[in-house]
């Protein structure tokens, strides 16, 4: 994956406002990268413009050799679909649906987090952690290429949030996959192979 010179602006009011200017950086296939920075930074957007979630106001995003400005947002989606896979915060399972049926039926991935015995349960009957490891395992499923995590430890407390890293880090290596992780814990960030830090949409 490649960011080169992106910058995003938004509107405020009737003067333009910027979020990102002129970020510049490249991910090696299997490397593990964490984004940090104040709230506020532009963490979550830099992570939505490599994720092909929104698109740059300046620059290039080049993810798997594809320049993702040559796609248009079905495109997009259908790259994302191919390659990559997605943990959030707020872990986004489907209420209804039990753990297993939220991995779309992929027992081994749910014995990688440790949940064999947590699969017919739903989401409200698990723990934070737990729902959090049933979302990883749903990321890895597809085995990606290139994971994005957005503050995945931001509900979880201290302990918790350690072994959900642990766990990412753990399936990066044995995958193989690329790990791009936004977090503000600089402690989980330094877990990572790399780091970029965000001030005032700036890498510094």
């Amino acid at each position: 994956m490649q960011a080169v010179n992106l910058g995003k602006q938004v509107m405020s009011g009737d003067q333009p406002l910027a979020i990102l200017q002129e970020v510049s950086f490249a991910v090696e296939r299997g490397d593990s990268l964490a984004i940090s920075g104040a709230s506020g930074s532009g963490k979550s957007t830099l992570l939505g413009l490599l994720a092909g979630l929104d698109t740059p106001s300046s620059g290039t995003v080049h993810l798997d050799g594809a320049d993702l400005s040559s796609f248009d947002e079905d495109g997009r989606a259908r790259l994302r679909g191919k390659l990559a896979g997605f943990v959030f915060q707020s872990f986004q399972l489907l209420p209804a649906l039990d753990a297993l049926e939220n991995v779309m039926l992929a027992a081994e991935s749910l014995r990688q987090v440790g949940l064999s015995a947590r699969a017919h349960h739903l989401p409200k009957h698990l723990s934070g952690g737990e729902q959090q490891r049933v979302a990883i395992a749903r990321a890895f499923v597809v085995q990606p290429k290139i994971l994005f995590a957005d503050e995945p430890t931001g509900n979880l407390d201290p302990a918790t949030g350690a072994q959900v890293i642990e766990l990412m880090l753990e399936l990066n290596r044995a995958q193989g996959t690329t790990l791009i992780l936004v977090t503000h814990d600089e402690a989980l960030a330094r877990r990572c192979g790399r780091q970029l830090r965000l001030e005032a949409g700036r890498v510094v």
